[in-house]
């Protein structure tokens, strides 16, 4: 019967070593923002309206996370309306044909303090390619709602050219670089 117990009890512990925590985001508390340089002396602001994502950790930090995004391209919003519908087509987003961008984590290592860096495959219309995200780990805490979250934070500047994003190839008008600012909040499920 002790063997019994004691197989159980391994078991248990085992499973229970081997469980993910799964934190999805919070929209709410969360942004999807970019900057982009206009005319080469000023530049344009916006941001992704509707997206989501999910992190799966074994603990309650980032250490070995997977994480998958989904930013959804006909959400674009710059507060100009002819802006937006023109980033809305095959110019740029294709949102017809391309109706989300898609981040894929594939490894993610600890720099110093709450620092680390996200290797994944990032997906803008038609490619696929792997970048590398510095994130900051804001931490984890309980919201007004007695619920866990977990913060995280990531700056990163891709080239839309390499995504298919052709118009002006230039860059004189609308520049090349894209800096991406990500904000977000994640609820424990």
């Amino acid at each position: 019967m002790k063997k019994i117990i004691l197989s159980f009890v391994f078991v248990l512990v085992g499973m229970l070593s081997f469980a993910q925590n799964t934190w999805s985001v919070d929209p709410m508390h969360s942004s999807v923002d970019f900057s982009i340089k206009h005319m080469g002396i000023s530049f344009v602001q916006g941001r992704f309206d509707k997206f989501d994502g999910i992190v799966t950790a074994p603990g309650s930090n980032l250490d070995d996370a997977k994480f998958n995004f989904n930013v959804y391209t006909e959400s674009v919003n710059t507060a100009v309306d002819p802006r937006d519908k023109h980033l809305r087509s095959a110019d740029f987003f294709d949102v017809q044909k391309f109706p989300s961008m898609k981040f894929e984590g594939a490894t993610i290592s600890k720099g110093k303090d709450n620092t680390y860096t996200l290797k994944g495959n990032l997906t803008i219309k038609d490619v696929t390619k792997e970048i590398s995200i510095p994130v900051t780990f804001g931490g984890v805490a309980k919201n007004q709602k007695g619920q866990e979250v977990l913060g995280v934070q990531a700056k990163f500047t891709i080239n839309r050219l390499d995504y298919n994003i052709k118009y002006d190839p230039t860059g004189a008008g609308v520049a090349k670089d894209v800096e991406v600012s990500l904000f977000f909040e994640l609820v424990k499920q």
